[in-house]
C-alpha cells in the first residue's frame, strides 16, 4: 500500500520483484511459477485501478508531468491487455482487448485524465464482470480486527495512525502511503485497496498478503484502512442519513460499496459520498437493511438499459425479465390488495418491456418505457408506504398469500383423502401421506437454503413452479380420467372385482403419491419465497401482523378441508366420482396455464400478449401460449369423456 510517486523504474522490473504480479510475469517469461487465470485476471484488474488512480495525478492538460510515472501507466495498460489475451476465451473477451486497446490509445494520446480513469474504470468492472471475479465479502467485515490487523502488520510503516510516518518509514522508496491524503483515498475504492493488500505492489516494500491472511481478515483490513481519513462530523451526519433512507438504492449491497470510489459516488452527490463514510466503517447495516424488492427492480431496470445501449440484446432480456421476478413479483400480492389496477399496469409494462427489447425499438423509446415503469413502481412505493407495510396491510397480504396459494393444494388432497376414505381402500393411504409430508420435509429445506445457503433467483423460483405445474396438470388429467371412467357404479363393481391387485392399480397409487406431493410442494415452495420478502418488507413492528395472517390462513383451511371432506363423502359413489373427476379436471386446466405462464415468467418461453381477460385464479392469462395449454388440457378432457362414454356403451 506504498504509495506510486516519485520512484524509479519500469513496470516490469518492480513486479518481477515480489508478490503474485511477479508470479505472472515470471510464468510468461517461460519460468515454472504456477500461475492460476484468477490471480492474472485479479491482477489485470488491480493494473487498471493503479490507471484509474494514479493517471490524472501524472498527466494533466495534455502534458506530462513525470515522465516516468507517465511511462509506468502506458505499461500498466499494455501489461493488462496482455493478460487480457492469456485468459480463457470467453464472449465478453474481443470486446475487453478492444476497449484494452483504446485505453491504451487514450494514454498515448495524453488525453484527460477523467477520460482515461473513467475508460480503466469500465475495463476493469468488464473484467470482474467476465471472469466472475470475487468483488464482495462473503461475510460482514470485522474493523475491529481490521485495526488488530492494522496494527500488527501495516503501523510499522504507515503509522499507528495512517499517516504513513510509522517507524520504519524513513528512507523507504516510495514513502508509504498517507491514508489521511484525501485527494489520493477519494480515488481508492475498498476492492483496489483489498486488491493491493492481496498482490502487494511489486518492486517496493508493500509486500503480497493473499498467503498470509485469510480473505475475511484482507476484506477486514481494506475497510478499517478506508475509514482513516474521514471525521467523527461525517460518520454521524452519514448515520442519520442512512437511517432517513438516503443511499439505500444505490447501496443495496455490499458489492455497491466496495466496488465504487469516493470520488465515484460523490459525481453522484456530496450526501451519498458521506453516507459511503458511515457504511465504510459499519458495513453490518447493509447486511440488515435487505434491498427492497422494488429497489431491487429499479437496479435492474438500469442494468438493462445499460446493457441494450451496449447492443448485447440478450443480456437486457435477461436483466428486464430479472427485474421482474426478483423485484417486483415479490411485492405482487401486497400492491394488490391496496391497488389492483397498479399492480396490473405494472406487470403489462414490464411485459412490453421485454416485447420491445426482442422486438429492437431505439434506446431512446426503451429508455422512454423504463422512464414509465420507473414512475409506477414510485407510485407503488407510495401505495406500500414507502418499503414498509402497514400492520393492516401486512396482515392481509399474509393471509390471502396462504389462503389463495394453499387452496389449491387442500383441493387436491381433499379430494384424493375423499376417494380414498369412499372406497375404503385403505392400502392407498401410505401413498397418499408419503406424498405431502415429503413435500413438507423438501419446503423445510427450501426454507433453509433460501435463507442460509443460497438465494433461489426469480427465474429458479419460476422454473420450478411452471414444471411442477404442467407435471400436476398432466397427472390431474390422468387420475381425473381413472376416476370419471369408474363413476358408474357397473364399472366401479368390475374394477373391485378384478383390479385390486392389478399393475393399473398401483400406478394408480404412485400417482396419487405424486399428486399428493406436487400439490403441496408447488404451492409451499412458493409460499416460503414469499413470505420471506414479507417479513423483510414488513420489519419487526410488522412481522406479528404477518403471523395472525398466516394463523388465520391456516384456520380457514383448516375449516374448508374439513367442509369438502364432509359433504363430498356423503355423495352417492357414481355422484362423488363424477364431481371429483371435474374438479381435478378444472385443476388440471388450471395449472397448465399457471405452468405456462410461470416458464414465460422465467424467459424459457415467449409471451405474445394479445386482447383477452385476466384471471389468475383460474390460470388465465392474455397470451397465446397460456390460452393454447389450457385449450390442450381441456380438449384431452373432453376426449377422456368422450372415450368412457364409448366404454360403457360397449
Amino acid at each position: 500500500m506504498s504509495k506510486q510517486t516519485s520512484h524509479p523504474g519500469s513496470l516490469l522490473s518492480r513486479f518481477l520483484n515480489a508478490g503474485v504480479a511477479g508470479l505472472i510475469w515470471l510464468g510468461i517469461a517461460g519460468n515454472a511459477a504456477a500461475v492460476t487465470n484468477d490471480e492474472k485476471a485479479q491482477t489485470a484488474v488491480h493494473m487498471l485501478d493503479y490507471v484509474s488512480v494514479d493517471y490524472p495525478e501524472f498527466v494533466q492538460d495534455g502534458k506530462v508531468l513525470n515522465p516516468e510515472e507517465y511511462e509506468e501507466q502506458l505499461e500498466f495498460a499494455t501489461q493488462s491487455a496482455a493478460l487480457l489475451g492469456e485468459l480463457p476465451a470467453t464472449p465478453q473477451q474481443p470486446e475487453l482487448l478492444k476497449q484494452a486497446t483504446q485505453l491504451r490509445e487514450l494514454i498515448i494520446a495524453k488525453k484527460a485524465g477523467t477520460e482515461v480513469s473513467a475508460a480503466a474504470n469500465n475495463l476493469r468492472l468488464a473484467v470482474i464482470q467476465a471472469y466472475k471475479l470475487t468483488v464482495t465479502p462473503k461475510d460482514t467485515p470485522d474493523l475491529n480486527r481490521g485495526a488488530q490487523l492494522f496494527g500488527e502488520t501495516c503501523a510499522a510503516c504507515h503509522g499507528a495512525t495512517g499517516h504513513g510516518d510509522g517507524p520504519l518509514a524513513k528512507g523507504l522508496e516510495p514513502e508509504p502511503s498517507n491514508f489521511h491524503d484525501e485527494e489520493r483515498m477519494r480515488m481508492r475504492s475498498i476492492y483496489g485497496l483489498y486488491n493491493t493488500i492481496t498482490l502487494g505492489v511489486g518492486g517496493t516494500p508493500m509486500q503480497a498478503y493473499g498467503s498470509q491472511l485469510s480473505e475475511t481478515d484482507r476484506w477486514s483490513l481494506a475497510f478499517y484502512v478506508s475509514t482513516l481519513r474521514a471525521t467523527a462530523e461525517q460518520h454521524a451526519q452519514g448515520e442519520s442519513q442512512w437511517q432517513q433512507g438516503k443511499g439505500k438504492n444505490e447501496f443495496s449491497t455490499l458489492k455497491d460499496l466496495v466496488m465504487h470510489a469516493p470520488a465515484e459516488i460523490e459525481a453522484r452527490g456530496a450526501e451519498l459520498a458521506v453516507t459511503q463514510i458511515y457504511l465504510t466503517a459499519h458495513p453490518e447495516a447493509i447486511k440488515s437493511a435487505a434491498p427492497s424488492p422494488l429497489a431491487v427492480t429499479r437496479g435492474k431496470l438500469d442494468e438493462a438499459l445499460l446493457a441494450y445501449e451496449k447492443g448485447d440484446r440478450d443480456n437486457a432480456r435477461q436483466l428486464a425479465i430479472s427485474a421482474y421476478l426478483e423485484g417486483f413479483e415479490l411485492v405482487e400480492n401486497s400492491l394488490n390488495n391496496v391497488d389492483k389496477a397498479l399492480r396490473a399496469e405494472v406487470e403489462r409494462e414490464m411485459m412490453d418491456l421485454r416485447a420491445a427489447i426482442a422486438k429492437g425499438v431505439s434506446p431512446e423509446a426503451l429508455s422512454g418505457q423504463i422512464g414509465t415503469i420507473k414512475k409506477l413502481l414510485d407510485e407503488a412505493d407510495e401505495k406500500l408506504g414507502s418499503g414498509s407495510l402497514s400492520e393492516t396491510t401486512a396482515f392481509i397480504s399474509s393471509l390471502l398469500i396462504l389462503l389463495r396459494e394453499g387452496l389449491e393444494a387442500i383441493l387436491v388432497l381433499a379430494a384424493l383423502s375423499a376417494f380414498i376414505s369412499k372406497t375404503g381402500r385403505r392400502d392407498a393411504l401410505p401413498f397418499f401421506h408419503l406424498g405431502w409430508i415429503f413435500a413438507l420435509v423438501l419446503g423445510g429445506v427450501t426454507w433453509y437454503v433460501a435463507s442460509y445457503l443460497l438465494t433461489i433467483s426469480g427465474a429458479g423460483r419460476e422454473m420450478t413452479e411452471g414444471v411442477t405445474a404442467l407435471v400436476a396438470s398432466a397427472m390431474l388429467l390422468y387420475v381425473g380420467y381413472w376416476l370419471h371412467s369408474k363413476s358408474h357404479a357397473h364399472a366401479w363393481q368390475n374394477f373391485i372385482n378384478t383390479q385390486v391387485t392389478a399393475a393399473l392399480d398401483k400406478r394408480t397409487w404412485w400417482a396419487i403419491a405424486g399428486l399428493s406431493f406436487l400439490a403441496v410442494y408447488r404451492e409451499l415452495f412458493e409460499v416460503i419465497l414469499f413470505y420471506e420478502a414479507l417479513w423483510a418488507q414488513t420489519g419487526s413492528d410488522g412481522q406479528s401482523a404477518v403471523i395472525a395472517g398466516i394463523v388465520a390462513a391456516a384456520v380457514l383451511l383448516a375449516i374448508l378441508t374439513w367442509a369438502i371432506l364432509k359433504y363430498s363423502v356423503r355423495l352417492p359413489l357414481g355422484k362423488f366420482f363424477a364431481a371429483t373427476a371435474g374438479l381435478l379436471a378444472l385443476l388440471a386446466v388450471i395449472f397448465a396455464g399457471n405452468g405456462i405462464a410461470a416458464l414465460q415468467e422465467a424467459g424459457v418461453l415467449t409471451a405474445d400478449r394479445i386482447n383477452f381477460i385476466t384471471v389468475p385464479l383460474l390460470g388465465i392469462f392474455p397470451t397465446i401460449q397460456t390460452l393454447a395449454a389450457q385449450g390442450i388440457a381441456l380438449g384431452l378432457v373432453i376426449a377422456g369423456m368422450l372415450a368412457t362414454r364409448i366404454q360403457e356403451k360397449h
